[in-house]
């Protein structure tokens, strides 16, 4: 296996590579680099995981000249969140070199900070096609001295359809310069633009069995399509996840299953592209700092999610393309961790499976759906493995005494050992728990009160976007939201008074359906 130290990188580079605690270079990172660094236009195909920011961030940065206050470098990305991942990378390389700069562009962000930003002198910059678009047409990004075009993600670019956008950018190129594109799929629209705007390009695969993750534990499950809920919180509960990422194909999907998990009392964020982009950076922000237990997500808007800790990856809906579903097991098992993968198969869809093995050479292993008694009985060995654990620590002194007590009060220690692990193992059910708060809620009504939302049928809302906007923003289960009536231009919801204050403050300056919201006490007659 090569490492970073046999390429020649600048002391800098090296440092900073060192510092991330990187030694081997990955396949995709051992072949590229050399070529990038030789001048060569380079087709890379690779996905997630496999380390492609750095393989074309380390050779792009070692040709920078700093003493040239210019663009140099322009790297365009699919995602906002891939945008700013990249960047991320890049300055972690640039730990131990100050005088380069980058600077990435986005929609979502006040476009006069990236004005400034690139009136200061730029040398990279790392953009979506839009907003690069804008720029270049304010006149505030000049791409006349750029020498290095990375296109990272092409596929999505031209899923997501701005591919026209992007020979636009290609356009304003000099045609002397070096054209890096990476990409997990070659459909016949992304080779197109290769033999376009490429200069006999080397074409670089890392093979299918080099892609697979070796630290995730794959396994399937046949359900009818009906039960599959009920059978992603039992996984859930059965294994105590606290960081899960759910895989759905329609946003659609990813709201209802949003929907239906906040109801069932677990903490969960969707996150597809109908969202707007302050929505999608609180559920990602959310989901990072482990105020979320649950993300949903389509493949595209999960595309730059860079979380370490993702303990479980679930194909609620099998991936149509066999190589999102390397895609998605990717995000789990970060850094030599371990983690798990689920996949959920429909009828037919064991043969969809079978070319999915097929092509990632692996073999994804059928379990059964395990049953409430299964379930049980796995929380009650967790349960009783934290007992052992905590008794193995000592320091129990004051409890002791608290427990002797009782026992003094003709209550045994087996007795009371019971009670305790019944009062533990009820806390830890969420459905009950949940659902019986929002019964004792409901039946009194004085309990709560309607608020007014400046939104309704006419921009097409519906209860649901107004379950999860409060639900995301204010982490409350959605089952403990009351009444909601969708009028023309405005909603009525109720909500527990305990926290309508707190409600109506943090829904302030959300947005729903790209309207801006706020929100009001009102009087439900």
């Amino acid at each position: 296996m090569e490492k970073f130290e046999d390429l020649a990188l600048s002391k800098e580079v090296r440092r900073a590579v060192e510092d991330m605690g990187f030694e081997e270079l990955t396949p995709i990172q051992a072949r590229v680099i050399p070529s990038i660094l030789d001048g060569r236009d380079v087709i890379g195909q690779a996905q997630t995981g496999t380390g492609k920011t750095l393989a074309f961030g380390i050779p792009l940065l070692e040709k920078i000249n700093p003493r040239t206050k210019s663009v140099q470098a322009i790297i365009l990305c699919p995602t906002r969140e891939l945008a700013i991942q990249v960047a991320e990378e890049l300055k972690r390389l640039l730990l131990h070199r100050k005088n380069i700069r980058i600077l990435s562009v986005y929609g979502g962000q006040p476009i006069d900070r990236q004005i400034r930003g690139l009136k200061g002198g730029i040398h990279v910059v790392i953009g979506t096609p839009g907003r690069t678009i804008d720029h270049i047409n304010r006149g505030t990004l000049d791409l006349s001295d750029v020498e290095t075009v990375v296109l990272d993600e092409a596929d999505e670019m031209l899923n997501m359809g701005f591919i026209d956008d992007v020979e636009t950018i290609l356009r304003r190129i000099p045609h002397e310069r070096q054209t890096l594109l990476f990409s997990a799929t070659m459909p016949k629209p992304i080779l197109d633009l290769t033999h376009k705007y490429q200069q006999n390009p080397e074409f670089i695969k890392v093979v299918h069995k080099q892609l697979t993750v070796p630290h995730v534990e794959q396994s399937y499950f046949e359900v009818r399509e009906g039960a599959k809920l009920d059978v992603l919180c039992r996984l859930i509960d059965m294994y105590n996840l606290k960081s899960s990422l759910v895989f759905c194909n329609t946003k659609r999907r990813v709201d209802e299953v949003v929907m239906h998990l906040q109801a069932r009392g677990y903490i969960a964020d969707g996150l597809h592209g109908d969202m707007t982009q302050p929505q999608r950076d609180r559920a990602m922000n959310r989901f990072r700092k482990d105020l979320t237990e649950i993300l949903v997500a389509t493949d595209v808007a999960a595309r730059g999610i860079d979380v370490e800790d993702i303990e479980a990856v679930f194909n609620y809906d099998l991936p149509k393309d066999e190589e999102y579903y390397v895609h998605r097991i990717g995000r789990t098992a970060r850094a030599g961790k371990k983690g798990r993968a689920f996949a959920f198969v429909v009828g037919r869809e064991i043969n969809k499976l079978k070319e999915i093995q097929s092509f990632a050479n692996i073999n994804i292993r059928r379990q059964s759906i395990p049953s409430l008694a299964d379930v049980e009985e796995t929380k009650i060995t967790n349960m009783l493995e934290r007992v052992r654990t905590t008794v193995d620590d000592g320091d129990l002194h004051q409890h002791i005494a608290t427990v002797e007590s009782l026992c003094n009060a003709d209550y045994t220690p087996v007795d009371i050992a019971a009670a305790l692990l019944k009062m533990l193992l009820s806390t830890d059910k969420k459905e009950p728990l949940h659902q019986g708060k929002r019964a004792r809620e409901t039946n009194r009504r004085e309990a709560m009160t309607a608020l007014r939302v400046n939104t309704g049928s006419k921009e097409k809302v519906k209860a649901k976007d107004l379950v999860g906007a409060i639900a995301g923003e204010t982490g409350i289960p959605g089952n403990l939201i009351g009444k909601i009536d969708v009028f023309e231009r405005h909603s009525l919801v109720e909500i527990p008074e305990e926290i309508a204050e707190d409600v109506m403050l943090r829904l302030k300056g959300c947005y729903i359906k790209g309207k801006k919201i706020t929100a009001e006490f009102a009087d439900r007659n």
